[in-house]
């Protein structure tokens, strides 16, 4: 990849809205960079000069999405030198469980068992340079060492970070979103401490399948990840 890691990212959720539903879209983008971490708690969102020409929309738009999501307690505005527009820290969560359909629970987790796997496949096939290798080592460090509300974060950003490095454009925007529908759910139901460790020692495999060049390790290590999660989402949510 000519970029750093994480722009093709950046580019699929900060990409022009439908027109159609200008308002909704718009604070939907906007709360899925929350979900996603690509702006944490405590951070602020880019101006709103610069998230209209992003999603192409009216600095109007932008300002009502803004003023829904501050009175739904999700950002806050602060004046002065350094004001801006911030997320909440921490990011407020859901206060029941999530109502989630059968069917719609199985697409979510069959189309991740299709796109994280290859997304992993194709990464461990390319030749990755120094700062590609070094930037998935750290968020692997990074997510290791997580704890309390950083842990998901940190989590989706190791896992958005290895589509990246897929070098497939295209294929960023899809994981994003199937992400950030995965995270809503897991909002819903507390961290499990045990699940955390399992979890950071097959990211270790699948990272380390990547950095040695082996897509079949990389893609087998991934799916037996995945599983564990569709355990847990069937365990809370069906």
């Amino acid at each position: 990849m000519s970029e750093a890691p994480l722009d093709d990212l950046r580019r699929a959720v900060y990409r022009p809205v439908r027109t159609g539903n200008a308002l909704e879209d718009t604070t939907a983008r906007i709360v899925q960079t929350v979900r996603l971490g690509l702006v944490a708690p405590g951070e602020s969102l880019p101006a709103e000069r610069e998230l209209a020409a992003l999603y192409g929309v009216s600095r109007d738009t932008v300002r009502e999405a803004l003023r829904e999501l501050s009175d739904a307690g999700w950002l806050e505005t602060r004046r002065g030198r350094y004001g801006g527009t911030f997320v909440v820290d921490p990011v407020p969560r859901p206060s029941e469980p999530a109502v989630v359909s059968p069917a719609e629970l199985s697409d979510v987790i069959a189309l991740r068992g299709v796109l994280e796997p290859g997304a992993a496949w194709a990464a461990a096939g390319r030749s990755l340079s120094a700062d590609e290798r070094d930037v998935l080592w750290a968020r692997h460090e990074a997510a290791a060492v997580a704890g309390g509300a950083d842990y998901r974060r940190l989590d989706t950003l190791l896992h958005l970070t290895i589509a990246e490095l897929a070098g497939i454009p295209s294929l960023v925007p899809l994981v994003a979103d199937n992400r950030a529908r995965v995270n809503a759910w897991l909002d819903t139901f507390p961290l499990l401490p045990r699940n955390i460790d399992h979890s950071t020692s097959q990211h270790a495999a699948i990272v380390s399948a990547i950095l040695a060049g082996r897509p079949d390790a990389a893609h087998a290590a991934m799916r037996d990840h995945l599983a564990g999660s569709e355990a847990l989402l069937r365990g809370f949510l069906a």
